[in-house]
């Protein structure tokens, strides 16, 4: 990620234990901590909404609509603003129900940035009509639940979560 010290610009810069770099010339350090991620299972009658990854990371496979959390944001409230940007489908931050969290990378442009994606779920009571944000999106689908390809799901974290809410569902 550095080559230089940002601050003094030293070559004398270390990323130690892949958790923080440090400048032996100048005592800078920069953590590089987990970026808060978020994922929406949206699920209508017996399918869950999709999505097609339209660029890398996972270009072309399938996804769950989120993205990453702003500062300033809660969870519930990233997830409906990346629902509404990505789908044009509105759901009120109160309305997501908490699934659970899962440790993922997210690798983009040679730099691996790991994340906590924060996975929740919402019912809709109707079919809506979607508007999907092309340049994130190449297209969305619904795919009954007996029918999701796990091997097709583009990151490990979003499988487990699917995984982890339909495992719900059965005990219900």
């Amino acid at each position: 990620m550095f080559k230089f010290c940002p601050n003094c610009k030293s070559i004398n810069i270390n990323f130690i234990n892949q958790h923080f770099w440090k400048c032996k010339d100048c005592d800078f350090l920069y953590y590089h901590n987990a970026a808060s991620a978020v994922a929406g299972i949206i699920k209508f009658q017996n399918k869950i909404l999709f999505t097609i990854r339209a660029k890398q990371p996972c270009h072309g496979m399938l996804d769950l609509p989120g993205g990453f959390v702003d500062h300033n944001e809660t969870l519930e409230q990233a997830l409906s603003r990346e629902v509404e940007e990505e789908l044009g489908l509105q759901i009120e931050s109160t309305c997501w129900q908490y699934i659970a969290s899962f440790p993922n990378t997210y690798n983009f442009q040679n730099i691996t940035y790991h994340t906590l994606d924060s996975v929740f779920y919402f019912e809709l009571t109707s079919s809506p009509c979607l508007e999907l944000q092309k340049s994130e999106i190449s297209e969305a689908k619904w795919i009954e639940i007996s029918k999701i390809n796990f091997d097709m799901i583009g990151f490990a974290s979003l499988a487990k979560a699917l995984k982890t809410y339909l495992n719900q569902l059965d005990n219900l």
